[in-house]
């Protein structure tokens, strides 16, 4: 259940509570694809990291090591050794940016693995069922994402489809949910918006989909293409017709500029691969800027990655030090970058929390907008 505790303009300050424990809004998602953070971070290293939810992938977990295999260790929270919220993503997205060959019908949609080849089925009840089994916290419903740009005609079909999938999502996560051996009968159900780059199309579907009372709703097919102005004026379209009282969450975005900005048009939750992909390339994030840790002007740099920083490998380590561990290759140097960018992003979170609190939130984005998103 999502609790608005305090707005400044569309910016709002929340916190969900669930069955697995509260977090407090705006958040952001470590992602967590295969049940682990890419870069040697486990879930044990979450904890330190400041790290509120994590999210891992259905469709990635369906094709390795398959669902069952994590339903017998207890789900996600067995698996992994997670015990805050998780997010599962229906596997919607990968069906339709990893599979080389699909076809896509009413019932679903067949497709090809990326890992064998082989021939998978996936609608949404397979998507439920998968998601069950894994016992998140929170499903994703099963969607459609569409490519920008998109024809007009496709995807106004593809957006009453997914609206069609969403009621079917709804109805088998309750039967699914009132199942004596359910791991999670409290699992949460989110909606996803879809329409493309189309106003009106954003706009009717959002409409549509917030008929269905959803425990939570996302703005899905974003971040796929399109320039970023193009995304912020969306977000600015759908905003108004999002209920109040759900918790919005914006798929798959982004920067520490996406994100204040996200926050700005009244957006709640975040995830993107961005920080522990980046880092694993030595590109690290600090509240002056973007370093990157392989020029060699930091080969002899003895201060931490960023001196404003107090997460565990500023507290202990040296630019000098993890530059080396990166241009070595040793894994070392993937795990401290990743835990860096990890701890700042979650500290970015909280910082901008703090601001919506203290009501200086405005000036929080006017100060750090510019300022994160520069390269030192």
């Amino acid at each position: 259940m999502y609790t608005l505790l305090k707005q400044e303009g569309n910016a709002r300050r929340g916190e969900f509570e669930t069955v697995d424990g509260t977090f407090q809004t705006p958040a952001f998602m470590n992602v967590a694809t295969s049940a682990a953070i890419k870069g040697g971070i486990s879930a044990h290293d979450l904890m330190d990291l400041k790290c509120q939810i994590m999210l891992s992938n259905t469709y990635h977990l369906h094709v390795r090591p398959g669902q069952n295999v994590v339903r017998g260790q207890g789900g996600l929270k067995g698996f992994t050794g997670w015990n805050k919220p998780t997010l599962t993503d229906s596997g919607g997205f990968q069906v339709f940016s990893l599979a080389q060959l699909r076809s896509i019908k009413e019932e679903g949609v067949t497709f090809q693995s990326h890992l064998d080849g082989k021939k998978i089925f996936m609608g949404p009840e397979e998507s439920m069922q998968i998601q069950s089994a894994l016992g998140s916290t929170i499903a994703m419903a099963f969607d459609e994402c569409v490519s920008n740009p998109a024809e007009y005609g496709y995807a106004k079909k593809s957006m009453e489809r997914t609206t069609r999938w969403l009621a079917r999502c709804k109805k088998e996560m309750s039967r699914l949910n009132g199942l004596e051996d359910t791991l999670n009968p409290h699992q949460l159900l989110f909606g996803i918006n879809q329409g493309a780059t189309f106003d009106d199309l954003r706009i009717q579907h959002m409409k549509d989909i917030s008929e269905l009372d959803m425990d939570g709703y996302a703005i899905g097919g974003l971040a796929v293409g399109e320039e970023t102005e193009v995304m912020y004026h969306i977000i600015e379209q759908v905003e108004p017709y999002m209920p109040k009282n759900k918790i919005r969450y914006l798929m798959g975005v982004g920067t520490p500029m996406n994100i204040i900005e996200g926050v700005y048009r009244g957006v709640d939750l975040f995830d993107c691969v961005m920080p522990s992909r980046n880092a694993r390339h030595g590109h690290l994030f600090t509240w002056s800027g973007i370093v990157n840790i392989g020029n060699a002007k930091y080969i002899n740099d003895s201060r931490p990655i960023d001196e404003e920083c107090q997460c565990p490998v500023c507290r202990h380590y040296s630019r000098a030090y993890v530059r080396h561990l990166l241009k070595s290759g040793e894994i070392l140097g993937m795990r401290l970058a990743v835990m860096h960018n990890l701890y700042f992003y979650n500290t970015l979170m909280e910082r901008i929390r703090e601001s919506l609190d203290n009501g200086t939130f405005d000036e929080f984005r006017h100060k750090y907008l510019q300022l994160l998103a520069q390269r030192l």
